[in-house]
């Protein structure tokens, strides 16, 4: 996979591949992601096939690199919730719900993005699994200060985040948010949020 820090130092190659990204979502929202081919990005931004190929090897590394864009402002979110003066019930509350949010508004009702996501997930690449272990850190971090505080009872948070990410992701997955939209059965995100943090106070 493609890594774009490696690129920090070339300004001219950042921009470049910053305008492919750029077209390739554009098409991928568009068209879906299996019906664009590589000439189609080429041909949107008038340069060749080949010149694509001098920063891509193929459309896979383009997805790659889509899916490493949209998971890292997944992850910005997060962290930025994580800095915020709330208690850690409430910063569990607020990180979990706008994750449940986002994957509704850009990967449920773009059904183009939610193919991309899918097709990523089914290929089981490793910045997704990355993207996962820092959101981990991200919980257990907040746990832990929700222990030092009193506010969590004492628990290994490392163990704690893991099980409450386990508990909560239905919210976050985008096939198993799509599967329990509208089912009568299904909890409500708030309640089951709330049912996972009250397991964090026993």
């Amino acid at each position: 996979m493609l890594d774009l820090s490696d690129v920090s130092a070339d300004p001219a190659r950042q921009d470049n591949i910053a305008r492919i990204l750029e077209a390739a979502e554009r098409l991928f929202r568009h068209y879906g992601y299996s019906k664009t081919t590589v000439a189609d990005i080429a041909r949107d931004l008038g340069m060749s096939t080949a010149n694509i190929y001098r920063f891509f090897g193929s459309k896979v590394e383009i997805h790659q690199a889509l899916c490493g864009r949209m998971l890292e402002q997944s992850y910005q979110m997060a962290f930025n919730i994580r800095n915020q003066p709330l208690s850690a019930s409430d910063r569990l509350r607020a990180c979990t719900m706008a994750q449940y949010k986002m994957t509704l508004e850009t990967m449920l009702d773009e059904q183009k993005v939610h193919e991309m996501v899918i097709v990523a997930i089914e290929r089981d690449w490793h910045v997704i699994e990355k993207h996962i272990d820092r959101i981990q850190d991200l919980l257990a971090e907040i746990i832990a200060e929700g222990i030092a505080a009193g506010e969590f009872a004492e628990q290994d948070p490392r163990v704690a985040a893991k099980c409450f990410a386990a508990a909560t992701v239905d919210l976050c997955h985008p096939q198993m948010v799509a599967q329990c939209l509208a089912k009568s059965y299904q909890a409500e995100p708030e309640d089951l949020i709330e049912f996972v943090i009250r397991a964090l106070k026993k």
